[in-house]
């Protein structure tokens, strides 16, 4: 390990292969968090998407509880909890439980994208809750302060007080950071003083400008007196380069077909990705060949040089990776050999052991 290594993060989405049961891509997610933990991994975030064949990360409070009572170091949050789906209360509620079970280990990551479609963001907020996209700088706010052991005071136009806690007797509380793909949550996270991170696994397109918005507007806070900041990356590790082409070819197909607007199915075997890109026409290839130029895909040694060189780039020393690796058809149905190779091969190279609880 280098003095320049970056600790290094994962994000789950918990993809759904092809013959996959939802139980059996739990199981496989929960198996790698314990592996990120048993490595030496900084964090491990699990996202918020709705209605996907081929993501089972619908509720991050459940995954989060899951995966912090079968590890013992790692930080485990929210890559996030899209705010405008719930209401401010339940979240912190749900947080500061979080926190109970497993003090000093918990992020919520917050954002104010729906995580899905149209007709599912309405079905989402049919009780009435937030849905306000407007209202997310007030209800991050709100959060905060009902996580702070000393709670929330809400004060009526009357001259009446009521005091509000997310939880009857906190010692501690969830580290909270703003996420985003736009500079609308850099200048949020900036104004408040707040850790932020930009979605670069997703976007792809605008990390510089919004990494300086944050650093340059950042005004200190109470918790945080400089910027705190890292980058998100989709990787792809194995033995070989020939390897690793095959396991990111899954997943390069399911973001084509999202960016192609097309329908949505469980993620590819390695060998249906191979047979379905044969068969593809250029408007596929050309977005699976923007996509791959973005993605860190290749040996464990190159990976790390790239995520090296990613984190120097930008100044920050932590690199949250996806790792989107493929499987095999013939590869069990509970466990995840590709993603948990990438996690393995880049723990050798970059050395991932972090203090507990850093």
């Amino acid at each position: 390990m280098t003095a320049t290594a970056p600790a290094l993060s994962v994000l789950d989405l918990v993809p759904v292969r092809t013959a996959q049961s939802s139980a059996d891509a739990i199981a496989a997610s929960l198996d790698l968090a314990q592996c990120a933990d048993e490595l030496g991994m900084r964090r491990y975030w699990f996202a918020e998407h709705h209605n996907m064949p081929a993501v089972a990360s619908t509720s991050p409070p459940v995954l989060i509880a899951a995966a912090a009572a079968r590890t013992s170091s790692i930080r485990i949050g929210s890559g996030g909890v899209m705010l405008p789906n719930h209401a401010p209360l339940i979240v912190a509620e749900q947080f500061a439980a979080l926190e109970a079970l497993a003090p000093g280990r918990i992020d919520l990551g917050l954002g104010r994208a729906p995580g899905s479609d149209p007709v599912i963001t309405q079905l989402l907020r049919a009780g009435g809750h937030g849905g306000d996209v407007e209202q997310f700088p007030q209800h991050v706010d709100d959060i905060g302060l009902m996580l702070d052991p000393e709670g929330a005071t809400i004060e009526f136009t009357s001259g009446g007080r009521y005091s509000v806690h997310s939880t009857p007797a906190a010692l501690t509380a969830p580290q909270i950071w703003l996420l985003g793909s736009s500079n609308y949550s850099a200048q949020l996270a900036a104004s408040r003083g707040l850790p932020y991170v930009f979605a670069n696994h997703f976007a792809g397109l605008g990390l510089e400008r919004a990494l300086d918005i944050y650093r340059s507007q950042f005004q200190p806070s109470e918790q945080y007196r400089e910027p705190v900041t890292f980058l998100t990356a989709n990787v792809v590790a194995a033995p070989t380069q020939e390897e690793a082409e095959d396991r990111a070819l899954p997943q390069l197909r399911m973001m084509a077909r999202l960016r192609l607007n097309r329908p949505l199915r469980a993620l590819d075997t390695i060998e249906q990705a191979h047979e379905g890109l044969a068969r593809a026409d250029d408007k596929e290839k050309q977005v699976v060949e923007a996509a791959r130029a973005r993605w860190f895909v290749g040996t464990g040694q190159d990976v790390a040089q790239q995520v090296r060189d990613f984190a120097t780039e930008h100044g920050v020393d932590e690199v949250m990776v996806s790792p989107i690796a493929g499987s095999y058809a013939a590869e069990p149905q509970r466990t995840a050999p590709g993603r948990r190779q990438t996690l393995q091969l880049l723990a050798d190279e970059l050395g991932a052991r972090q203090p507990a609880g850093s």
